[in-house]
């Protein structure tokens, strides 16, 4: 009998664990994984064995296939493969912190094995394996964004709770689309209109039923019914505490995940740490980062690279101040004023891109603003010179503004630096967008500039407020280079 109730057991745990695994995999191509084991092989395996044969080293496919083996290894032991993270967004910085991992287990290697190789061959060698495993992640990314704009290989939503904060939560997840979660039905907890469109089920008391199973039985039979993958629980005063708890033995005992939304927006999982008071599951949300080391990096970061820049790129800011002086009558530079942190002006720097006196024609062409915020946005502008369209494409209208990164009146990274004008009629939410110093590049050039909306751009920049980090200013400067190369969004 016992060795029956076992092997029954065991296969319901197998059950729930396929279903676990089926959920992540969100029906996603299978040709993610092979494709990133290849790339990962290849792309350490083959330069280490050429660096080592031209270098006249022994043991050179050996070694190579090590390489290989070693960043699968490193991505393996990273999770890169799983189910639920193949495919999706990483940015640069998780690849980069997964190679420098192969660099020291490489180093390791080599050094135990007693083989002497000069560290410039050695990066050089392995460069390759961290540019195409970006390239294959970003190939991926964009295969499978592309596939869930018609709907498939997304992870299907059943959400639970009180009408009004069920409603905020169904709207929230079809608002966005970088994420693949969808809602597919509701199950309201007590009375009240329920107003997102989507399917709901029977409703859930608004106390707690005397039958423990009977709220996890009503949620199963409506997440079968509509063929959700998860349950999303959002937690009131009518849902919480031992329901919740009944609710999730239910679901787990069928092998349904359970996620639960506290009701945090825009709040970086970095920022979140979870734990315990007397049994009862906490969450701590750290503030932002103010001060301390990250921001003396970032200063450090900004002066040091806004002087080198200036040296650096001196020819070919000559270059475009002569064409910019050669095209049309009028000062190189255009000096505007802005606001910076904590609601200061100051004067930014900018290769002039318009006829003189064009902002005395701003009034005239307010009707064509092709902005629906605080922002004035125009595609074919006639204020805008012929070298100005094309220093507007591509961005170098406003390498003057290291200067200002010099000075400090300005970031390399952060939130657009707004006209005074625009901040006189700042909401408070949007006054927080002051609180850090404006940036040359920020979210809002990464995710599309002027094509964004008002709402779109004061959410992205205020969501750098909130999540900055020294690690998230790198990850951005990497990201605006191909945002400068597509040219989306600039004009």
């Amino acid at each position: 009998m016992w060795d029956v109730q076992a092997a029954e057991s065991d296969r319901s745990r197998k059950s729930r664990s396929r279903a676990r695994s089926s959920l992540w995999v969100g029906r996603k191509s299978r040709w993610y994984l092979p494709a990133s084991l290849i790339t990962d092989l290849v792309g350490a395996g083959v330069p280490v064995a050429l660096m080592l044969v031209a270098t006249d080293q022994p043991w050179a496919v050996p070694s190579g296939v090590a390489a290989g083996l070693a960043w699968a290894g490193v991505q393996l032991f990273r999770s890169r493969y799983a189910a639920r993270a193949i495919g999706e967004s990483r940015g640069t910085l998780p690849v980069l912190h997964d190679w420098f991992i192969l660099l020291g287990v490489l180093a390791m290697g080599h050094a135990a094995a007693g083989v002497r190789l000069r560290a410039p061959l050695c990066l050089a060698a392995l460069l390759p394996c961290l540019l195409l495993t970006l390239v294959c992640r970003k190939v991926m990314h964009r295969h499978l964004a592309a596939v869930r704009r018609g709907a498939q290989a997304v992870i299907k939503v059943l959400v639970v709770g009180e009408p009004t904060a069920a409603d905020s939560v169904t709207a929230h997840l079809a608002a966005r689309t970088d994420h693949p979660y969808v809602a597919v039905g509701a199950v309201p907890v007590g009375q009240g209109p329920f107003d997102s469109g989507i399917r709901t089920g029977e409703r859930l008391a608004a106390t707690a039923p005397e039958s423990p199973a009977e709220d996890a039985n009503l949620v199963i039979s409506a997440a079968h019914r509509l063929g959700a993958d998860l349950v999303l629980v959002v937690p009131g005063a009518a849902l919480s505490g031992e329901r919740l708890r009944r609710l999730s033995w239910g679901l787990h005992d069928v092998g349904i995940e359970l996620f639960v939304a506290p009701g945090l927006v825009e709040v970086s999982v970095k920022r979140l740490e979870t734990g315990s008071a007397g049994g009862m599951s906490l969450l701590r949300v750290a503030p932002p980062v103010r001060e301390g080391v990250q921001p003396l990096l970032k200063e450090a970061l900004d002066r040091s690279t806004a002087l080198l820049g200036l040296l650096a790129l001196a020819p070919v800011l000559l270059v475009v101040a002569a064409a910019v002086k050669l095209s049309s009558p009028g000062p190189v530079l255009y000096l505007h004023e802005r606001i910076g942190r904590a609601g200061h002006p100051f004067v930014m720097w900018k290769f002039r891109t318009m006829r003189v006196g064009a902002d005395h024609q701003k009034a005239a062409l307010a009707q064509e603003n092709e902005h629906d915020g605080l922002m004035f946005k125009m595609r074919r502008d006639p204020r805008v010179t012929r070298v100005g369209h094309w220093l507007r494409r591509t961005s170098l209208d406003e390498l003057p503004q290291l200067v200002n990164v010099l000075k400090g009146d300005m970031s390399l990274v952060g939130p657009r630096p707004p006209l005074a004008e625009e901040v006189a009629h700042y909401t408070p939410v949007e006054w927080r967008r002051l609180t850090v110093r404006p940036g040359m590049t920020g979210l809002w050039q990464i995710s599309g500039r002027s094509d964004l909306s008002w709402d779109e751009t004061v959410r992205l920049d205020l969501s750098y407020v909130d999540n900055w980090s020294f690690t998230s200013d790198v990850d951005v400067m990497a990201r605006t280079f191909r945002a400068v190369v597509d040219g989306r969004g600039a004009y």
